[in-house]
């Protein structure tokens, strides 16, 4: 399958402001969601996924939107850190009652 002559694309960001732009032409149904992606060579999922996200922050769907996103992944970055502060005050504190006796 890899040696199928096609190269992996090359991870790509896009601005909140391009993202909202294909948003806005998708919704105004022109074209379809696949002729979009296509004239501005994105991937269709890519494409699917920003006009979902945005169903979801507008409340036309259920979800997480993006600032509740935002938020979660903060967290999560926030509670791991503290998670290994805990850790290394573990190992510190059973390290320093081994020395004392």
């Amino acid at each position: 399958m890899e040696s199928m002559g096609k190269k992996p694309r090359p991870r790509r960001s896009f601005t909140p402001e391009f993202k909202a732009e294909i948003v806005d032409l998708c919704r105004r149904g022109d074209r379809s969601v696949g002729q979009i992606a296509k004239d501005f060579d994105l991937t269709e999922t890519a494409v699917r996924d920003w006009v979902r996200q945005a169903e979801v922050n507008i409340g036309e769907r259920n979800g997480l939107t993006s600032d509740e996103r935002e938020e979660l992944a903060r967290l999560r970055r926030e509670n791991r850190r503290l998670r290994e502060d805990v850790d290394i005050l573990k190992r510190a504190t059973a390290f320093f009652a081994k020395e004392t006796r």
